[in-house]
């Protein structure tokens, strides 16, 4: 694992961690990196910028798949097709993404700060003489990484699922009145222009956590491996959300793969 990798050498003043602190002090004293620009990106770590823009998402996410949620359970109920007790889609659970979200976010300094204080790393000479030592994992790093990292998952995990859904929907309907042949061209539009959004998200987020890192260098307030450190943190979280979600969220795979069952018929494929 990276990330114990990382804490043995920092513990143990191995190479890696002298290598480390030698292309810290390079960064440092960079001038091709503007100083402002640094701080603006060092600032978008701080819990007090991160927290507000996941909020935002949360509130937004949440009271959309609330409403996804009621759309497809009456869609359901239409169909004829409500879940029984046994072997139908599981509920669904539109809160839990959301609500993962906020404890992914309140877990950074639960694992952070003990192992700030276990290992005491001090921090680049810009911190000396600061009120505390303790600079490996960043806790700005792994803020910056969770947050929008979550945020972004929280926007198009929603749309994928949603395009998967209404493609087998739309797929049912088509089956159950005839097989028209050109339906395909119609339905490929939405799909590509989701996917080419998520991606988009995607990239943005990860630019922005690798100009919070290079903030947080260039301004001398971590290493480059707290930054490293935190970001593996933060990869762990994340993950777990992940798996939260599509274990118990509900109304995910499990449906989709009911749907499609629908959609197929008794002798479908």
């Amino acid at each position: 694992m990276l990330f114990a990798a990382l804490t043995w050498q920092v513990a143990d003043h191995g190479p890696l961690r002298t290598l480390d602190e030698r292309l810290g002090r390079t960064l440092a004293a960079a001038g091709d990196i503007p100083s402002g620009l640094a701080e603006f990106f060092a600032d978008l770590g701080n819990t007090v910028v991160a927290l507000p823009v996941l909020l935002v998402v949360i509130v937004w996410t949440g009271w959309r798949g609330r409403q996804r949620s009621q759309r497809w359970l009456r869609e359901r109920e239409e169909e004829q097709c409500v879940a029984e007790a046994a072997g139908g889609p599981a509920p669904v659970r539109w809160w839990l993404p959301p609500l993962a979200a906020g404890l992914a976010l309140a877990a950074v300094p639960a694992l952070v700060v003990p192992l700030k204080l276990w290992l005491a790393r001090p921090g680049p000479p810009q911190m000396a003489g600061g009120a505390h030592d303790g600079f490996y994992p960043s806790g700005h790093g792994a803020t910056a990484a969770v947050a929008y990292g979550v945020a972004a998952l929280l926007l198009t995990r929603g749309r994928m699922r949603g395009q998967r859904r209404l493609r087998l929907r739309l797929r049912l309907r088509l089956r159950l009145r005839l097989r028209l042949g050109n339906d395909m061209d119609a339905r490929r539009g939405a799909p590509a222009a989701a996917f080419a959004l998520n991606v988009a998200v995607t990239v943005a987020v990860a630019l922005l956590n690798v100009g919070v890192g290079i903030g947080l260098v260039r301004r001398g307030y971590h290493w480059p491996l707290d930054v490293l450190g935190g970001w593996c943190l933060a990869g762990v979280l994340l993950a777990a959300w992940c798996a939260a979600c599509d274990r118990w969220a509900g109304g995910g795979d499990r449906a989709v793969r009911q749907e499609a069952g629908d959609a197929a018929g008794p002798g479908g494929t």
